[in-house]
Protein backbone atom coordinates (compact mmCIF):
# COMPACT_ATOMS: atom_id res chain seq x y z
CA UNK A 1 0.00 0.00 0.00
CA UNK A 2 2.92 2.46 0.86
CA UNK A 3 4.06 1.75 -2.80
CA UNK A 4 0.78 2.40 -4.29
CA UNK A 5 0.83 5.76 -2.36
CA UNK A 6 4.14 6.76 -3.71
CA UNK A 7 3.42 5.85 -7.19
CA UNK A 8 0.39 7.35 -7.52
CA UNK A 9 1.62 10.74 -6.58
CA UNK A 10 4.30 10.49 -8.90
CA UNK A 11 1.80 8.99 -11.75
CA UNK A 12 -0.25 12.43 -10.54
CA UNK A 13 2.97 14.42 -11.21
CA UNK A 14 3.70 12.98 -14.41
CA UNK A 15 0.46 12.84 -16.38
CA UNK A 16 -0.44 16.31 -16.80
CA UNK A 17 1.88 18.98 -18.40
CA UNK A 18 3.78 20.14 -15.58
CA UNK A 19 2.42 24.30 -16.16
CA UNK A 20 -1.35 23.07 -15.84
CA UNK A 21 -1.11 20.12 -12.83
CA UNK A 22 -1.78 22.79 -10.13
CA UNK A 23 -5.26 24.27 -12.47
CA UNK A 24 -8.80 22.32 -11.30
CA UNK A 25 -10.73 23.11 -14.37
CA UNK A 26 -14.03 21.37 -14.83
CA UNK A 27 -14.44 18.61 -17.03
CA UNK A 28 -14.89 18.72 -20.74
CA UNK A 29 -18.98 17.29 -21.72
CA UNK A 30 -16.57 16.33 -24.93
CA UNK A 31 -13.78 15.81 -27.20
CA UNK A 32 -15.86 17.83 -29.99
CA UNK A 33 -16.42 21.21 -30.87
CA UNK A 34 -19.43 22.58 -29.98
CA UNK A 35 -20.95 23.46 -33.41
CA UNK A 36 -24.04 21.88 -34.72
CA UNK A 37 -23.61 22.97 -38.51
CA UNK A 38 -20.97 19.95 -38.32
CA UNK A 39 -23.33 18.10 -36.25
CA UNK A 40 -24.47 16.91 -33.10
CA UNK A 41 -21.43 14.80 -31.92
CA UNK A 42 -20.72 17.45 -28.79
CA UNK A 43 -24.35 17.44 -27.88
CA UNK A 44 -24.32 13.20 -27.85
CA UNK A 45 -21.33 12.86 -25.49
CA UNK A 46 -22.64 15.47 -23.04
CA UNK A 47 -26.17 14.22 -22.52
CA UNK A 48 -24.93 10.30 -22.96
CA UNK A 49 -20.83 9.83 -21.59
CA UNK A 50 -18.02 9.99 -24.25
CA UNK A 51 -17.86 5.75 -24.13
CA UNK A 52 -21.75 5.23 -24.26
CA UNK A 53 -22.49 7.75 -26.84
CA UNK A 54 -20.02 5.32 -28.95
CA UNK A 55 -22.34 2.44 -28.72
CA UNK A 56 -25.65 4.26 -28.58
CA UNK A 57 -24.80 5.69 -32.06
CA UNK A 58 -25.09 1.93 -33.43
CA UNK A 59 -28.49 1.44 -32.69
CA UNK A 60 -30.69 1.49 -34.66
CA UNK A 61 -33.57 4.56 -34.69
CA UNK A 62 -36.28 1.65 -33.10
CA UNK A 63 -33.88 1.05 -30.44
CA UNK A 64 -32.51 4.41 -29.73
CA UNK A 65 -35.78 5.50 -29.42
CA UNK A 66 -36.96 3.00 -26.66
CA UNK A 67 -33.45 3.21 -24.51
CA UNK A 68 -33.44 7.33 -24.93
CA UNK A 69 -37.86 6.83 -23.48
CA UNK A 70 -35.70 4.84 -20.24
CA UNK A 71 -33.51 7.62 -19.58
CA UNK A 72 -35.66 10.61 -19.65
CA UNK A 73 -37.87 8.49 -17.09
CA UNK A 74 -34.63 8.83 -14.92
CA UNK A 75 -34.25 12.67 -15.62
CA UNK A 76 -37.89 13.47 -15.05
CA UNK A 77 -37.21 13.26 -11.29
CA UNK A 78 -40.73 14.46 -10.17
CA UNK A 79 -42.44 12.38 -12.86
CA UNK A 80 -44.90 15.18 -14.53
CA UNK A 81 -44.21 13.79 -18.11
CA UNK A 82 -41.37 16.99 -18.76
CA UNK A 83 -37.93 17.27 -18.34
CA UNK A 84 -37.31 20.63 -17.15
CA UNK A 85 -33.81 22.91 -17.08
CA UNK A 86 -32.97 21.94 -13.74
CA UNK A 87 -33.31 18.15 -13.72
CA UNK A 88 -31.22 18.49 -17.54
CA UNK A 89 -29.07 20.48 -15.65
CA UNK A 90 -28.81 17.84 -12.91
CA UNK A 91 -28.70 14.92 -15.16
CA UNK A 92 -25.84 16.03 -16.90
CA UNK A 93 -23.94 16.67 -14.10
CA UNK A 94 -24.14 13.97 -12.58
CA UNK A 95 -22.82 12.35 -16.40
CA UNK A 96 -19.73 14.91 -15.70
CA UNK A 97 -19.14 12.93 -12.63
CA UNK A 98 -19.01 9.73 -13.58
CA UNK A 99 -15.24 9.68 -13.49
CA UNK A 100 -15.32 10.49 -10.03
CA UNK A 101 -18.34 8.49 -9.02
CA UNK A 102 -15.90 5.31 -10.41
CA UNK A 103 -12.78 6.32 -8.75
CA UNK A 104 -14.76 6.36 -5.41
CA UNK A 105 -16.29 3.58 -5.78
CA UNK A 106 -12.96 1.42 -6.43
CA UNK A 107 -11.66 2.99 -3.49
CA UNK A 108 -14.74 2.34 -1.23
CA UNK A 109 -14.45 -1.21 -1.37
CA UNK A 110 -10.71 -1.42 0.15
CA UNK A 111 -11.04 0.64 2.89
CA UNK A 112 -14.44 -0.36 4.31
CA UNK A 113 -12.98 -3.27 5.88
CA UNK A 114 -16.24 -4.04 8.55
CA UNK A 115 -18.60 -3.23 5.39
CA UNK A 116 -20.59 -0.71 7.17
CA UNK A 117 -21.25 1.64 4.56
CA UNK A 118 -18.94 4.32 5.94
CA UNK A 119 -15.21 4.76 6.24
CA UNK A 120 -13.58 5.74 9.79
CA UNK A 121 -10.43 7.53 9.95
CA UNK A 122 -9.07 4.34 11.63
CA UNK A 123 -10.04 2.07 8.66
CA UNK A 124 -8.41 4.59 6.21
CA UNK A 125 -5.65 4.74 8.59
CA UNK A 126 -4.96 1.27 9.01
CA UNK A 127 -5.79 0.69 5.16
CA UNK A 128 -3.48 3.24 4.43
CA UNK A 129 -0.52 3.10 5.99
CA UNK A 130 -0.44 0.09 8.12
CA UNK A 131 2.31 -0.27 11.25
CA UNK A 132 4.66 1.25 8.72
CA UNK A 133 4.70 4.89 10.66
CA UNK A 134 6.24 3.08 13.64
CA UNK A 135 8.60 1.10 12.59
CA UNK A 136 12.09 2.04 13.39
CA UNK A 137 13.86 -0.17 11.18
CA UNK A 138 12.65 1.55 8.31
CA UNK A 139 14.54 4.35 6.54
CA UNK A 140 14.36 7.44 8.95
CA UNK A 141 13.52 10.25 5.77
CA UNK A 142 10.85 7.43 4.48
CA UNK A 143 9.34 7.37 7.85
CA UNK A 144 9.28 11.32 8.06
CA UNK A 145 7.92 11.66 4.52
CA UNK A 146 5.00 9.37 5.47
CA UNK A 147 4.23 11.13 9.15
CA UNK A 148 3.63 14.05 6.78
CA UNK A 149 1.34 12.37 4.51
CA UNK A 150 -0.55 11.30 7.61
CA UNK A 151 -0.92 14.58 8.69
CA UNK A 152 -1.94 15.78 5.89
CA UNK A 153 -4.65 12.73 5.04
CA UNK A 154 -5.73 13.32 8.77
CA UNK A 155 -6.69 16.92 8.18
CA UNK A 156 -8.32 16.12 5.33
CA UNK A 157 -10.74 13.63 6.11
CA UNK A 158 -11.57 16.19 9.25
CA UNK A 159 -12.23 18.95 7.13
CA UNK A 160 -14.47 16.48 5.09
CA UNK A 161 -16.29 14.69 7.79
CA UNK A 162 -18.89 17.46 7.93
CA UNK A 163 -20.80 16.09 11.48
CA UNK A 164 -17.41 15.48 13.21
CA UNK A 165 -18.13 11.95 13.82
CA UNK A 166 -14.53 10.43 12.70
CA UNK A 167 -16.49 8.50 9.72
CA UNK A 168 -16.95 9.35 6.01
CA UNK A 169 -20.22 8.90 4.58
CA UNK A 170 -20.03 8.08 0.71
CA UNK A 171 -20.58 11.88 -0.01
CA UNK A 172 -18.03 13.04 2.83
CA UNK A 173 -15.44 10.53 1.45
CA UNK A 174 -15.75 11.89 -2.14
CA UNK A 175 -14.92 15.33 -0.58
CA UNK A 176 -11.81 13.77 0.92
CA UNK A 177 -10.69 11.88 -2.27
CA UNK A 178 -11.52 14.92 -4.52
CA UNK A 179 -11.88 18.15 -2.39
CA UNK A 180 -11.73 20.35 -5.31
CA UNK A 181 -15.19 19.23 -6.23
CA UNK A 182 -17.03 20.54 -3.20
CA UNK A 183 -17.43 24.50 -1.91
CA UNK A 184 -16.51 23.78 1.46
CA UNK A 185 -13.07 21.75 0.77
CA UNK A 186 -11.80 24.75 -1.58
CA UNK A 187 -9.83 26.43 0.98
CA UNK A 188 -8.07 23.05 1.91
CA UNK A 189 -7.00 22.68 -1.38
CA UNK A 190 -5.50 26.31 -1.77
CA UNK A 191 -4.06 25.57 1.81
CA UNK A 192 -2.17 22.28 0.89
CA UNK A 193 -0.87 23.87 -2.10
CA UNK A 194 0.41 26.83 -0.82
CA UNK A 195 2.00 24.63 1.89
CA UNK A 196 3.62 22.35 -1.44
CA UNK A 197 5.06 25.72 -3.11
CA UNK A 198 6.10 28.18 -0.37
CA UNK A 199 9.52 26.05 0.48
CA UNK A 200 10.82 28.79 2.80
CA UNK A 201 7.44 28.94 4.88
CA UNK A 202 6.79 32.68 4.66
CA UNK A 203 2.70 32.38 3.62
CA UNK A 204 3.40 33.26 0.31
CA UNK A 205 4.84 32.35 -3.29
CA UNK A 206 6.96 33.71 -5.45
CA UNK A 207 8.69 33.79 -8.63
CA UNK A 208 11.04 30.95 -8.02
CA UNK A 209 9.20 28.94 -5.76
CA UNK A 210 6.45 29.09 -8.56
CA UNK A 211 8.79 28.10 -11.19
CA UNK A 212 10.67 25.93 -9.00
CA UNK A 213 7.05 23.78 -8.47
CA UNK A 214 6.84 23.14 -12.47
CA UNK A 215 10.69 22.81 -13.65
CA UNK A 216 14.04 21.93 -12.01
CA UNK A 217 16.86 22.30 -14.88
CA UNK A 218 19.36 19.15 -15.29
CA UNK A 219 23.16 20.53 -14.59
CA UNK A 220 23.43 22.76 -18.11
CA UNK A 221 19.90 22.20 -19.36
CA UNK A 222 18.19 25.62 -21.07
CA UNK A 223 15.28 26.81 -19.77
CA UNK A 224 12.23 25.96 -22.17
CA UNK A 225 9.88 28.11 -23.68
CA UNK A 226 6.94 27.61 -21.84
CA UNK A 227 8.88 28.19 -18.71
CA UNK A 228 9.78 31.57 -19.61
CA UNK A 229 5.84 31.90 -20.77
CA UNK A 230 5.16 31.10 -16.91
CA UNK A 231 7.30 33.51 -15.58
CA UNK A 232 5.21 36.43 -17.60
CA UNK A 233 1.82 34.75 -16.62
CA UNK A 234 3.38 34.79 -12.89
CA UNK A 235 3.79 38.48 -13.28
CA UNK A 236 1.00 39.72 -15.89
CA UNK A 237 -2.09 37.13 -14.64
CA UNK A 238 -1.02 35.03 -11.43
CA UNK A 239 0.19 38.65 -9.44
CA UNK A 240 -3.04 40.59 -9.49
CA UNK A 241 -1.95 43.11 -6.38
CA UNK A 242 1.73 43.30 -8.38
CA UNK A 243 3.44 42.72 -4.93
CA UNK A 244 5.80 39.94 -6.52
CA UNK A 245 4.07 37.23 -4.68
CA UNK A 246 0.96 34.94 -4.68
CA UNK A 247 -1.01 35.24 -1.61
CA UNK A 248 -3.71 32.88 -0.95
CA UNK A 249 -6.13 34.19 -2.93
CA UNK A 250 -3.85 34.53 -5.68
CA UNK A 251 -3.64 31.04 -5.57
CA UNK A 252 -6.96 30.21 -5.24
CA UNK A 253 -7.57 32.84 -8.21
CA UNK A 254 -5.41 30.40 -10.39
CA UNK A 255 -5.73 26.79 -9.28
CA UNK A 256 -9.61 27.10 -9.00
CA UNK A 257 -11.00 29.18 -11.84
CA UNK A 258 -14.12 30.40 -12.40
CA UNK A 259 -14.67 28.43 -14.99
CA UNK A 260 -18.33 28.51 -17.73
CA UNK A 261 -20.69 26.55 -16.48
CA UNK A 262 -20.65 24.22 -19.54
CA UNK A 263 -23.50 22.21 -18.11
CA UNK A 264 -25.74 24.41 -17.54
CA UNK A 265 -24.86 26.00 -20.82
CA UNK A 266 -25.12 22.23 -22.67
CA UNK A 267 -29.16 22.16 -20.83
CA UNK A 268 -30.18 25.60 -22.34
CA UNK A 269 -28.50 24.17 -25.04
CA UNK A 270 -30.54 21.17 -25.68
CA UNK A 271 -33.80 22.84 -24.48
CA UNK A 272 -33.39 25.67 -26.69
CA UNK A 273 -33.16 23.13 -30.23
CA UNK A 274 -35.42 20.54 -29.06
CA UNK A 275 -38.04 22.55 -27.26
CA UNK A 276 -40.85 23.47 -30.23
CA UNK A 277 -43.35 24.92 -28.14
CA UNK A 278 -40.93 27.46 -26.32
CA UNK A 279 -42.88 26.26 -23.20
CA UNK A 280 -38.97 26.41 -21.51
CA UNK A 281 -39.37 22.20 -20.56
CA UNK A 282 -39.12 18.67 -22.87
CA UNK A 283 -42.20 16.64 -23.38
CA UNK A 284 -41.68 13.29 -24.87
CA UNK A 285 -42.90 13.75 -27.97
CA UNK A 286 -40.62 17.06 -28.17
CA UNK A 287 -37.55 14.66 -27.16
CA UNK A 288 -38.44 11.54 -29.21
CA UNK A 289 -38.54 13.47 -32.29
CA UNK A 290 -35.75 15.02 -32.01
CA UNK A 291 -33.45 11.93 -31.48
CA UNK A 292 -30.63 13.27 -33.57
CA UNK A 293 -30.27 16.15 -31.33
CA UNK A 294 -30.70 14.26 -28.03
CA UNK A 295 -29.35 10.93 -28.71
CA UNK A 296 -25.43 11.55 -28.93
CA UNK A 297 -25.37 14.18 -26.06
CA UNK A 298 -24.30 13.40 -22.98
CA UNK A 299 -27.63 12.89 -21.45
CA UNK A 300 -27.92 9.03 -23.00
CA UNK A 301 -25.26 8.07 -20.54
CA UNK A 302 -27.20 4.39 -21.53
CA UNK A 303 -24.66 1.97 -20.83
CA UNK A 304 -23.86 2.01 -17.50
CA UNK A 305 -27.71 3.42 -16.47
CA UNK A 306 -29.55 -0.06 -17.26
CA UNK A 307 -26.66 -1.68 -15.79
CA UNK A 308 -27.11 -0.21 -12.41
CA UNK A 309 -30.25 0.98 -11.69
CA UNK A 310 -29.57 0.91 -8.56
CA UNK A 311 -27.77 4.45 -9.08
CA UNK A 312 -28.75 7.62 -7.28
CA UNK A 313 -28.78 10.88 -10.02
Amino acid sequence: MQLFVLSVLLALGLAVPPQEKRVHHQRDLSDHAHDDAHGYQYDHEAFLGKEEAKTFDQLTPEESKARLGKIVERIDTDKDGFVNHAELHHWIKHRQRRYIEENVDKHWKEYDQNKDSKISWIEYKNTTYGTYLDDESEDLEDRETYKAMHSRDQRRFKMADKDGDGVATREEFTAFLHPEEFDYMKGLVVQETMEDIDKNGDGKVNLEEYIGDMFTPEEGESEPEWVTTERKHFSEYRDLNKDGFLDADEVAHWILPRDVDHTDNEAKHLIHETDKNNDGRLSISEIMDNVDVVKLSTITDYGTLVLREHDEL
